[in-house]
């Protein structure tokens, strides 16, 4: 996902598989790499974002749908002073923009190593109820499918669905195929 996209966006640029830690891969720039690309998520929680010398905008550089949302849960015969503690914790906003992503990850029937970008977010509030806007991508090769959609953040689920039925519909099932193979 992420080596189509930067093809898509750098034709210019030879993107090199690298592993290794965060420490390991930051070494590289200089000695046999001209620059890195990392997760903002990732160097975020290490608290380590500020070492980032550009961050690509997520609309543009589409994430793993949920990348970077966190999720607690508990047994459903749990204490009620803990399903409490948890309720509070709870970002209606970031359910609903999980969820969309989620959703349409679900609907094209692909996994967490396909190679498929999702990034939601909630606009402004509308006329009665916020609106969330969400963006997919499936990516093979140098070839991309991209869409987006908005309606309203209650519908969350419902978008997610609508945005891989246009997805599919444009071609992205051959991306995925193309991209196995």
């Amino acid at each position: 996902r992420r080596v189509a996209q930067l093809r898509q966006l750098r034709p210019d640029l030879t993107p090199v598989g690298v592993r290794g830690n965060v420490d390991s891969r930051l070494a590289r720039v200089g000695d046999d790499l001209d620059a890195v690309l990392l997760a903002a998520a990732g160097l975020a929680r290490l608290g380590r974002l500020a070492e980032a010398d550009e961050l690509l905008d997520p609309e543009t550089m589409l994430p793993a749908p949920g990348q970077g949302a966190l999720a607690v849960g508990a047994r459903a015969d749990a204490a009620p002073w803990l399903r409490e503690a948890l309720a509070a914790l709870d970002d209606p906003a970031t359910r609903a923009c999980v969820l969309a992503e989620r959703t349409m990850l679900a609907a094209l029937e692909a996994g967490c190593s396909a190679p498929v970008g999702g990034y939601a977010r909630i606009d402004e509030p509308g006329y009665w109820e916020p609106e969330i806007f969400l963006r997919g991508g499936v990516f093979g090769g140098s070839d991309a499918v991209r869409m987006s959609i908005t309606g309203t953040a209650t519908a969350a689920a419902e978008l997610g669905r609508e945005l891989a039925a246009s997805l599919l519909a444009a071609g992205a099932a051959a991306l995925m195929t193309e991209s196995r193979l």
